[in-house]
């Protein structure tokens, strides 16, 4: 089932007034979750708007609160979130990260007391729209073992890299476990084995049953070992920059709320280099892509390469929903 971008975008800015929050803040926050199913990100927009409605419902969102400045140092800046929608918060603080990249070549945002930020590629091409560099993360609540561990004391921490390449940005958007929590939840809906293991089942063993791992909350970390320690790194300067909780106090609270982010913009516009910097991104990229592929007729690609294709296509046909989420945003 497909449904029009503008369709989508209008059912949740109708849900959003409905619960009060301004026309402005609703239609960019409704822009923000229809962009991203329209991306193919498709578990953080329509799948994931059901979810974060629910936390409006029971409290964890103050959709009337606003991010706001609390200290700031030059090119770096303090930001409290209060509790409110974490896609408009992150859009402040990225947008806020950009400005301060073109007055000081670079901007820093740490942002403490949010809520999750949806999809985090969004704020990514925020800033290669600005010809910029963008980095980000965030903590989550634990829902990841540290190597070697049965408990899970970690957050899967998602991050994003994105970096101006014309029309095709390279935006790498990714968690700290093999898979989100999102992207979970989509492959046991479907009833899907995921395509490799990706967690622990209560038996400490890896599988690739999706079920297994939601139940256990034991993902399996990206590079193993590697991946349990960026994790922990991520964390421990996401909520040292923003002066906020670490994701073992998230784990504390009675639902996953006040994390901590960092936005990074570089504006290389400012750098002399600039063009030499740009054909650099260009050819390094084109270069990826002349590997020999593993499969015949299977080219390599670079991350976020696919997503002009993906969208051009979503905007003519109609963004593919999942006809349980998109009936309960109708009945909403």
């Amino acid at each position: 089932m497909r449904v029009p971008y503008d369709t989508m975008k209008g059912e949740f800015c109708r849900v959003l007034t409905k619960k009060g929050l301004r026309k402005e803040k609703a239609e960019l926050s409704a822009r923000l979750f229809a962009d991203a199913s329209r991306d193919g990100v498709y578990t953080h927009g329509l799948n994931r708007f059901v979810k974060f409605m629910k936390s409006v419902d029971n409290g964890t969102v103050d959709l009337q609160a606003e991010a706001s400045c609390a200290e700031y140092y030059g090119f770096f800046e303090r930001w409290d979130g209060h509790r409110g929608p974490g896609n408009l918060n992150a859009y402040r603080c990225t947008e806020r990260a950009i400005e301060l990249a073109k007055q000081y070549k670079i901007g820093v945002i740490g942002l403490r007391n949010t809520n999750h930020w949806m999809r985090p590629g969004n704020y990514g091409l925020m800033a290669v729209d600005n010809d910029c560099i963008g980095i980000f993360f965030t903590n989550t609540v634990p829902n990841m073992p540290p190597w070697g561990g049965k408990d899970a004391k970690l957050g899967n921490n998602p991050v994003v890299f994105a970096a101006p390449n014309g029309d095709t940005p390279m935006l790498v958007d990714v968690a700290m476990s093999m898979f989100s929590y999102g992207k979970l939840e989509a492959y046991k809906r479907e009833g899907k084995l995921l395509p490799v293991e990706g967690g622990f089942n209560s038996k400490q063993e890896l599988t690739k049953d999706p079920s297994e791992i939601l139940e256990t909350h034991e993902s399996l970390p990206i590079g193993y070992w590697k991946g349990s320690g960026i994790s922990l790194a991520l964390d421990l300067i996401a909520s040292t920059l923003s002066g906020g909780r670490t994701s073992k106090m998230v784990g504390e609270l009675p639902a996953e709320t006040e994390l901590s982010q960092t936005f990074i913009v570089i504006d290389i516009n400012q750098f002399p280099d600039r063009d030499e910097i740009l054909r650099k991104i260009s050819d390094t990229l084109e270069d990826l892509k002349l590997a020999e592929p593993v499969k015949e007729g299977v080219p390599v690609h670079f991350p976020g390469e696919h997503m002009k294709q993906i969208r051009e296509e979503n905007m003519k046909l109609g963004v593919p929903v999942d006809e349980h989420y998109w009936q309960n945003v109708l009945d909403m």
